[in-house]
């Protein structure tokens, strides 16, 4: 695919997005590539990593080895992406704990506009769509209903593992990496090592993260190649299911000491923004709140229609 310098920053714009979706849980930076029209082209180039380009790469050099890895896609992209992690991983936790109310709303409208839009890509309605996407809603709720685990990670395998779950889901539309390490109690503790720039932390996390993407990635390829009706059907189900985790009224059950010894607030079930204020959890800004729904569903629809109009004019 011939492109030029343009065409490779707006990969990079495309990576922004997506690793600032990965940041944030209850957003997949999956998604993002989804609508952007570069899902398939990443997928496609994870699995290229293989023993075959080994061969390329003794048999051809590394300028043939490079074209088949697409190689310039691949850095613009996660260029974008590391760019994004790093630049916005302090702000957002930030805003986790200042604006907790406006940050979710936006990223709920942005998940909301996500389930229109995964959905749609469900040709037929059949009944193993139907069964897939019923069990996937009602699995997801009731992950959203567990008790968050511990906030402490004690063991370098631990870390591992939590990298390889997370890049699986941070690469499926509709599923957020960064959900799976709230559930997995390790969410602050990668998000806090980025901000102190960790290295041992963030380079067994990403060493986990690595192989899980290249061994999901072969199997994610293959769901889409024989099931792709039943694998959408069962993603939309899933994020339906999980939009409870992002609800932006929460009540707040108590605080806890962070992994920097602050402390932070404890979030419990969620409850209607008319009973907020009531249960005394403070001004529920509603207003606000509407208004960031509103601009995160426009954001994930101009995406769309961006993406789309390019498809239009390149077909």
């Amino acid at each position: 695919m011939d492109r030029n310098l343009f065409d490779y920053l707006i990969i990079t714009l495309k990576g922004l997005a997506m690793g600032a979706a990965d940041v944030v849980p209850g957003v997949s930076g999956g998604t993002i590539a989804f609508i952007s029209g570069i899902y398939e082209e990443l997928i496609t180039s994870i699995n290229n990593i293989n023993f075959g380009l080994i061969k390329t790469l003794r048999k051809d050099g590394i300028k043939a080895a490079w074209t088949q890895l697409n190689g310039n896609f691949l850095v613009a992209l996660m260029l974008g992406i590391g760019i994004s992690i790093l630049s916005l991983a302090k702000l957002i936790k930030s805003l986790l704990n200042s604006e907790p109310i406006l940050l979710w709303s936006f990223f709920f409208g942005l998940v909301i506009a996500s389930i229109l839009f995964i959905g749609k890509q469900i040709e037929k309605w059949d009944w193993k769509a139907i069964l897939g996407f019923a069990l996937a809603a009602v699995l997801a709720y009731y992950i959203t209903t567990l008790p968050r685990g511990t906030e402490s990670i004690d063991s370098t395998w631990f870390l591992f593992v939590a990298g390889a779950l997370a890049i699986c889901a941070m690469i499926l539309p509709g599923i957020s990496g960064a959900f799976i390490l709230v559930l997995l109690g390790a969410y602050e503790p990668v998000l806090s090592a980025i901000n102190n720039k960790d290295v041992k932390m963030i380079a067994i996390f990403a060493a986990g993260a690595i192989v899980g993407l290249l061994l999901f990635s072969k199997l994610l390829k293959w769901l889409f190649s024989n099931y792709k009706n039943l694998t959408f059907a069962i993603l939309t189900g899933f994020i339906l299911g999980s939009l409870n985790k992002i609800w932006p009224w929460k009540v707040i059950t108590g605080t806890r000491i962070d992994s920097h010894g602050e402390e932070v607030n404890v979030y419990g079930k969620s409850i209607l923004s008319n009973t907020f204020e009531e249960l005394g959890q403070g001004e529920p800004k509603l207003l606000f709140a509407i208004g960031l729904m509103v601009a995160g569903f426009l954001t994930i629809f101009i995406m769309e229609k961006l993406a789309t109009g390019k498809d239009k004019k390149h077909a």
